[in-house]
Order: structure tokens, then sequence, then C-alpha cells
């Protein structure tokens, strides 16, 4: 299988469970609930999204023809950016995570074994509408309004909040087999308002934690 690449690039995590850690970021092209254009917009399953998963032209980004070609890409992007001084000690903590657009569509078992051989960790964002190979090291699956769920396990779930569709009230999510369960305010016009809903419900349900985009606070990709 080949694989379309928007955009790579090695930063820190911005949210949820593993905020701070560094990663390289891989982000597949393509989504089953938005083509990506605005014209559609209206028209998708999910209308709120802010990242732009159209083709292959962002930084790193390309087609990569097998998971050796890919492996290796994600590879360099590691080695290039941390610069480690003891090569035997490089890979210990390194780690891949693959978001989109929706990274499922892509991301497959061969790529997960090869990456696992290279010695990372991989993770991956995923709306959970796919079913997802063996052995991911973590899984987060953000819940889409109005699509439908078939991963309902994993390490957290973190659910954009409020939306307003009935189908995506944190309550429906609460029996999932979930480490835990994340609300992270709506990004937009009206986020201060959104971040304060979110709160609120926080406090009365401490089961939810706050996940905060720190990323766009400090100003990282």
């Amino acid at each position: 299988m080949s694989y379309k690449v928007k955009e790579m690039y090695y930063t820190l995590q911005g949210e949820g469970m593993q905020a701070g850690r560094s990663a390289v970021f891989c982000r597949f092209t393509g989504c089953n609930l938005w083509s990506g254009r605005e014209q559609d917009r209206a028209k998708a399953q999910c209308r709120f999204c802010d990242t732009d998963f159209v083709g292959t032209d962002g930084e790193g980004g390309g087609r990569f023809a097998d998971p050796e070609s890919l492996g290796k890409a994600i590879q360099e992007t590691w080695d290039g950016s941390t610069k480690a001084q003891d090569q035997s000690q490089e890979n210990e903590h390194a780690l891949v995570v693959f978001t989109g657009g929706e990274p499922l569509l892509q991301l497959d078992q061969a790529l997960v074994d090869h990456l696992h051989s290279l010695g990372f960790e991989i993770a991956v964002e995923t709306n959970g509408t796919q079913k997802a190979p063996q052995g991911i090291d973590h899984i987060c699956v953000s819940p889409k309004a109005n699509a439908p769920l078939v991963l309902t396990e994993g390490h957290e779930l973190k659910l954009v909040y409020p939306q307003v569709e009935l189908q995506a009230q944190p309550e429906l999510f609460t029996k999932l087999n979930f480490k835990r369960f994340y609300l992270q305010p709506m990004d937009g016009p009206k986020q201060a308002e959104n971040t304060q809903a979110a709160i609120k419900y926080c406090l009365m349900n401490p089961q939810w934690r706050l996940s905060l985009q720190t990323h766009k606070y400090i100003g990282i990709p």
C-alpha cells in the first residue's frame, strides 16, 4: 500500500494524555467526514474541522510507495530534530503520532509493524469510524456527531465540546472502554465561552478531564 501525507514535522504533543511529549507528527491526506474543501463544509458530517489535510504539499509531505519509504522519512524527521548523541539510545523515547484528516483510512498493519521494528511507539488520533490495526500503542478517539462510532475502546476519548447534536453528548460515551475521558473546548469565535462550558461540565462530572490545545497557546505546530 502507498501512503499520501499532507505534512510531517517534529513538535510537542499539545493535548490529551501525552501533552508535552516530543513526537513526529504525520498528517495523512483525506478524511471520510469532510472533503477538506470549504464549499463542501455545510454538507459535511464534521463541520468544525480547522485542519488542512488536502494534498501533499505541506512540510515533509509527499507520496510514499511503501512502509519502508515512509518509515525512513519518519526516522529522518526524528533524527534530524533530536540530534541524539548516543545513537544506541536515539529511539528509546521515539513517538510518531498519526493524524489527519482520518489516519485510519491509510494506517495499516504493515506500517505499524515496520515502525515498531524501527523502535517507534505509535499513536493515532482518529474520529473512531474505522477499525484500527493491531498493536497501536496509544489510541485517541474523538467522536463526531452524526458519524458511526466503530472504535469503542482505547487509551483516551477526547470529545470536542460542545457539539449540539444529541449523538455527541458526553454522557453517551462514559460506558465505553477508555482509560481517560477528555472534553476539549471547540475552537473558533466562541472559544472562551466553550472553554467555560467545558470547565463547568468537568467540575460537575469528575470522570471527565479538561484538554486544552496548548500548542495553540504557546505558538508551536
